[in-house]
């Protein structure tokens, strides 16, 4: 997790850089409307075929085959998904392109959804690419090779950097102009995110090739069951896509207020929760090859108590600084102080999901290491149909300044839902997992957080105040009080853990010494 953590946190600062180029660029304008709303497309089938459905189905039963029936059988089977992977994507694709082509012959009211169409026609090939990289991404990490794929996704963050700042001008001076170029980036960040992947997967013993052999038993398998969870995703997904149509019904800076916020919640999510989920996978998927069900109840304690560890004090964090923080990376050029002020109503709204949606990566990867892909589907529809509910009722009963942030909110509450059905189902099949360990946990963790809470606010506060009038009319004084009162706040929750033991700050920091002791002794 370390590691795969390293490299996402790489990731998540070049995707920091890339967001801050975005909001300087094109702000919460009607062009970054459209691109938002044309990239969610291609993003939903990625989560949907590549890091969702297929890559939980085929990881099982690839590490299944390699465990009883040697690495030839498990590459065998790699190549003949990915061949199919490759031809139903492709067909999506020319499918997409051919229906965005046919609707721009109607005669829409507004340049908005023309320019969505033309974006969108651009951009849906990325889809074909980025599955085919999760694909390839999730066999590496199955081999237990994970920093290739943890340091795949920088390529997207610095294709659009590089199309923000070199490739977008030489499409025009406007911004509906200069977005084509970052259409244009985004598609190439996937082709190279792909071709990164094979040096790796073939060194490891895959042979390139074609292979539509589609009968073959344990392709049927994967095939089977990647249709509920497929199911499962899609729903999901279209709950997204009902969101941003939604954002969109609401005004042209609801969409981009949403995706600003989001990129802030996927920061801490993505260095810590998405690293354990990547990781749990093959490790339950391994507890489960060789039949150690007891080992599991185990691992989820460990892992929930060590990422609400770090969690709590983060959403806490952004819940208090969520205005600094948006106002000092966001806010130049076409970023307004009005688009702060929409962005931070949906991030304060957002932050105490970071707790629910990092419990989610825990949880889901039980269910997929035992290949049980229906379950999920049946929470996540309940999910769905709970998210649409909050939805409409928050869009249409709260005051137009945050009715973007109802959907946040909506988000939040229906993913809680998710998470406690997940839980309970969970203690039924395998036991209790130390529930009673870990709520004694969280409450360390949020009384501490809660501390730490009031050190933040009041120092960055002071610090602003202060240094105000010593700085001229720049951002100087709000990040020096920023990145200081983020310091004085880690210090205080970490001071705070040691000075009333917490187990989980004595865990991270043997497991650091161990990993450091495991080095030395490769490297000798």
């Amino acid at each position: 997790m370390g590691l795969v953590g390293s490299f996402t946190m790489l990731s998540r600062i070049l995707g920091l850089v890339r967001d801050v180029l975005m909001a300087g660029a094109f702000g919460t304008s009607p062009a970054m409307n459209a691109f938002v709303l044309a990239f969610t497309v291609p993003n939903l089938f990625r989560r949907l075929f590549g890091e969702g459905a297929l890559s939980s189905a085929f990881i099982p039963t690839f590490i299944k085959a390699r465990e009883q029936e040697g690495p030839d059988a498990a590459w065998k089977l790699a190549r003949k998904i990915i061949t199919l992977t490759a031809l139903v994507l492709s067909a999506f694709t020319l499918l997409g392109i051919a229906c965005a082509r046919a609707l721009e012959w109607l005669p829409w009211d507004g340049p908005d959804i023309p320019l969505t169409l033309n974006l969108l026609q651009i951009m849906l090939p990325y889809m074909i690419f980025i599955c085919l990289a999760a694909i390839t991404m999730g066999i590496l990490n199955s081999l237990h090779h994970f920093a290739v794929p943890a340091a795949t996704p920088c390529i997207l963050n610095i294709c659009v950097i590089v199309a923000i700042i070199w490739l977008a001008p030489a499409f025009g001076d406007t911004a509906v102009e200069r977005i084509y170029g970052v259409a244009w980036g985004i598609l190439i960040a996937g082709i190279l995110q792909f071709a990164v992947q094979l040096p790796m997967l073939i060194k490891q013993g895959f042979t390139p090739g074609i292979d539509t052999t589609f009968k073959d038993p344990k392709v049927i398998k994967v095939i089977t069951l990647m249709i509920p969870a497929a199911l499962g995703a899609a729903v999901t997904q279209v709950n997204v896509l009902v969101d941003r149509l939604l954002a969109a019904s609401i005004g042209n800076h609801a969409a981009p207020a949403l995706f600003f916020s989001e990129r802030l919640i996927y920061l801490p999510l993505g260095i810590f929760a998405t690293a354990m989920g990547t990781v749990l996978l093959p490790v339950f998927s391994g507890q489960v090859a060789k039949d150690d069900h007891e080992e599991i109840p185990h691992t989820i304690n460990h892992s929930v108590r060590i990422l609400l560890f770090v969690m709590v004090p983060a959403a806490m964090g952004l819940l208090i600084l969520a205005r600094p923080i948006i106002e000092l990376l966001f806010q130049w050029k076409e970023f307004t102080a009005e688009s702060t002020d929409f962005t931070t109503a949906a991030l304060q709204f957002y932050a105490p999901g970071l707790i629910v949606f990092s419990l989610a990566k825990v949880f889901i990867p039980v269910f997929y290491a035992h290949q049980d892909t229906k379950t999920p589907v049946k929470i996540g529809l309940c999910t769905v149909a709970l998210n649409i509910f909050l939805n409409l009722l928050f869009v249409f009963t709260w005051p137009y300044e945050i009715k973007h942030a109802g959907l946040a909110c909506a988000t939040v509450i229906s993913e809680t839902f998710q998470v406690v059905v997940l839980a309970l189902i969970l203690q039924r099949r395998y036991g209790s997992p130390g529930w009673l360990k870990v709520f004694i946990a969280a409450s360390r963790f949020l009384f501490a957080a809660v501390c730490m809470g009031f050190v933040v606010l009041y120092g960055q506060r002071y610090l602003t105040n202060i240094l105000t009038g010593s700085f001229g009319p720049s951002k100087a004084p709000l990040a020096i009080a920023l990145f200081s009162s983020i310091l004085m706040g880690t210090i205080s929750y970490v001071a705070i853990a040691g000075i009333f033991r917490f187990p989980e700050l004595t865990e991270a920091y043997n497991a650091a010494r161990r990993r450091k002791k495991t080095r030395a002794e490769v490297e000798s």
